[in-house]
């Protein structure tokens, strides 16, 4: 094959999840008084980790928060998400078999904002977790997306374990958002999008794009990266 590995973004992507973060945003807020709007989640706040969303919502509304404040309130709405992810499975359609298949062809990884253990969780209560090589989470480095760090990290110690055979330009990362589709590209990886969060017109740096993982064949990705 020419495709030589894929790095999943985790939420909106195989996690139906986000929905779930804006009302534990929500929620974490409006014990503060504090409202977010579901438009202001998505256009502005979606890409970054939960640390630099309440930090972004601070600096937006001059609301002054300092790190004490901004770790308590990320630790509130990691309880109330936990609270609605307990409720049922969170997968995408076809997201599992997409996983399984990819898996059984090339290494594959995981490139997050969001919190390990909610993404440990979520690939364990599905069978999944064993097939990653590496997750790249929230905190594991200095910046998060859009930032290149968490691809870049991502990449790097999927080649370590290849030996350093593997080469950007033949690796696959699926994205559903602007933010993390810039942090792709800025890895030097190939970039697909999937309309889970926001319309094909809005992921404008994806040279590929899909309605979820269920469109997806590892055939379509090995010619997108067969044409570099």
């Amino acid at each position: 094959m020419n495709l030589q590995a894929i790095i999943f973004d985790f939420d909106g992507v195989i996690a139906n999840s986000e929905p779930l973060h804006l009302r534990a945003f929500q929620q974490a807020l409006g014990d503060h008084g504090i409202f977010l709007s579901r438009e202001e989640y998505f256009t502005r706040y979606l890409g970054y980790d939960d640390v630099g969303a309440f930090q972004a919502i601070s600096k937006d509304r001059q609301l002054g928060f300092n790190q004490p404040q901004v770790t308590e309130l990320v630790t509130l709405k990691g309880v109330k998400l936990q609270e609605m992810m307990q409720a049922g499975d969170v997968l995408f359609d076809g997201a599992a078999d997409f996983i399984r298949k990819a898996a059984s062809a090339v290494p594959i990884a995981v490139a997050s904002g969001a919190l390990r253990h909610e993404i440990d969780e979520i690939l364990e209560a599905a069978d999944l977790a064993s097939l990653f090589q590496t997750i790249v989470s929230s905190g594991d480095t200095p910046e998060s997306k859009p930032s290149p760090a968490p691809y870049r990290l991502a990449f790097e110690r999927l080649n370590k374990a290849a030996g350093g055979a593997l080469q950007p330009a033949r690796c696959v990362a699926i994205e559903d958002s602007r933010w993390g589709l810039e942090s792709a590209r800025g890895a030097g990886l190939r970039c697909v999008g999937v309309t889970n969060s926001y319309p094909a017109d809005e992921l404008g740096e994806a040279e590929l794009v899909a309605e979820g993982l269920r469109a997806l064949t590892l055939e379509m990705l090995d010619a997108l990266v067969g044409d570099h």
